[in-house]
């Protein structure tokens, strides 16, 4: 399951998203993993968490509720501090969860997505962190299978590492229909990819593969479909152009043979020799692009009311009155005095303005009369002019201020199911699957299509502009308008479910899509489950 905090803002808590989990109650959502769903929640102190719930078809399998109480059972004995710990988990309820530190800060995909690659300093404090991690997590007889610049977030003082271990859940279960997959392919080891018994040293595998994206903004298989990055893990050998001479020891890390790989100590112990100055993580460890993006304290839901202000001058209680102290002269002491009530603070009232010159207050009234009715008059001799067609010797035509038009409506669809080899069109209502008869990745009517060739099953648009939003961003016209990280498609393994994508077709119309599911692996029709929001010719 992915954390989701990816941007340090949080969403506010949708109609189908549970209030309560266990002895939690849920404040915002951070976002959609390939498991599950990530709530930002509370323990009863008040220190933040992120709790992180399973999907219910998943929940449903036996196999993977035990391989899931064995990995998280051995993930919360990994104490490191550059991992987030887990704290507590539920695997025997209707829908199992664990609660795992909330860390503040982006991920290294969405920091490098956004801002580049990240300097050298900056990578061999992120490869030692991560690395130091790894120590953690083998130490405790953890794998953690899915490391990838999603699951390493950038604190203030370092990187954390996420989701180590839960990956091996969904292994030996029949999930593929549900669109899971036991790690990411872009980032899978040889052996991984090759399904043959995964160590420590799958982990340094990817390890450097994250090093060659953080360095260098790209992965070292390149890009493409599962299968084609899958045959490069396995047969060719990486892309380390643009690589620092400093970070040379990474090819030992993306070595073919596991034996071959140096160890996460080992690791450390490269990236101190390649640093000219002794590793220390601080405040400043990140460019300050990226680290502007982290919060100084937990950010309010979308949403949320603004915490009230504190008054610039706090009120003064008046002097208390103390009783009336015993006199022999008194049968009884005399009552005390009541304090006064505490008067309810306000503003302090702002300094009158200076008084003005009467001459000068007999000028502006005068003016604020005469002004307006002059412009009136104008407009009554243009607009006569214009209607009796009377030659004034004007060759300009009337003038009036340009008015901003209205964002489009947005119009709403759910659980639309478009087969395979089919396409919807934005401007149907509501939109329809469609099949051509051609290729529905050459149909100039392909708003968003779901096509199959040469073992790929795709999903994408012939308007070439698709955005994956990071789980942070809103879905909203305004993120789909101002987003350029434009891509054509995407295979459909690599998209978890609950992911959200930015269309633009050619024809000007906006869609924010949201990826469902698929149907099941023995289903004798395919299709994928999607809900579609379009706004129409909404570009420019």
């Amino acid at each position: 399951m992915g954390a989701g905090q990816q941007d340090g803002r949080f969403e506010v808590l949708e109609a189908g998203d549970p209030e309560v989990v266990g002895p939690y109650r849920l404040s915002a959502r951070l976002g959609v993993g390939g498991m599950g769903a990530v709530y930002l929640s509370h323990t009863p102190g008040g220190h933040p968490v992120a709790l992180k719930t399973v999907r219910p078809e998943l929940a449903e399998n036996p196999e993977f509720r035990r391989r899931f109480r064995q990995e998280v059972e051995a993930a919360k004995r990994v104490q490191g501090f550059y991992t987030a710990p887990v704290l507590d988990y539920d695997v025997t309820g209707d829908r199992p969860w664990l609660v795992t530190a909330y860390v503040a800060g982006p991920s290294l995909a969405a920091a490098v997505g956004r801002h580049g690659p990240l300097p050298l300093p900056s990578v061999l404090l992120l490869l030692a962190g991560v690395a130091e991690a790894l120590s953690a997590i083998h130490g405790a007889d953890v794998v953690h299978r899915d490391l990838k610049p999603s699951n390493v977030l950038l604190a203030a003082d370092g990187p954390r590492v996420i989701d180590f271990g839960i990956a091996r859940a969904s292994d030996a279960t029949a999930l593929t229909g549900t669109g899971v997959s036991p790690g990411t392919p872009a980032f899978m080891s040889p052996e991984q990819a090759a399904g043959k018994p995964v160590t420590p040293a799958s982990d340094v595998f990817a390890l450097g593969q994250i090093a060659v994206f953080a360095a260098t903004g790209r992965g070292a298989y390149g890009e493409g479909s599962a299968h084609a990055l899958l045959y490069r893990i396995v047969h060719e050998t990486p892309d380390l152009t643009g690589l620092p001479p400093e970070l040379a020891f990474i090819a030992r890390c993306l070595d073919k043979e596991p034996g071959n790989r140096p160890t996460p100590a080992e690791v450390i112990a490269l990236c101190q020799q390649a640093s000219s100055t002794p590793l220390r993580q601080s405040g400043d460890w990140l460019p300050a692009a990226v680290g502007a993006e982290i919060p100084t304290a937990t950010p309010e839901p979308y949403g949320a009311p603004p915490a009230p202000r504190p008054p610039t001058q706090p009120p003064t209680h008046p002097a208390y009155a103390p009783p009336r102290p015993y006199s022999p002269t008194h049968l009884s002491p005399a009552p005390a005095p009541a304090p006064a009530p505490f008067p309810a603070w306000r503003p302090p009232y702002p300094p009158p303005p200076p008084r003005r010159n009467k001459l000068w207050r007999v000028i502006a009234i005068g003016a604020c009369v005469v002004i307006p009715l002059a412009f009136w008059g104008a407009e009554v001799l243009l607009n006569l002019d214009d209607a009796t067609g009377a030659d004034t010797g004007r060759d300009d035509k009337k003038v009036t201020a340009p008015s901003r038009a209205k964002d489009p409506t947005p119009a709403s669809y759910k659980g639309i199911d478009l087969p395979i080899n089919h396409f919807l069109r934005f401007t149907d209502t509501p939109p329809k699957p469609t099949n051509p008869g051609v290729s529905t990745r050459n149909s100039e009517q392909s708003d968003f299509y779901f096509f199959q060739g040469n073992d790929d099953e795709l999903i994408g648009s012939v308007g070439r502009k698709v955005v994956v939003l990071d789980a942070g961003q809103q879905g909203t016209l305004q993120t789909c308008r101002t987003a350029t990280r434009f891509t054509r498609e995407l295979p459909l393994p690599q998209v978890p479910v609950g992911t959200r994508l930015c269309v633009t077709t050619s024809a000007g119309h906006i869609a924010l899509v949201t990826y469902r599911g698929s149907s099941p692996a023995k289903d004798p029709s395919r299709y994928v489950t999607v809900d579609v929001t379009v706004w129409k010719n909404a570009v420019g």
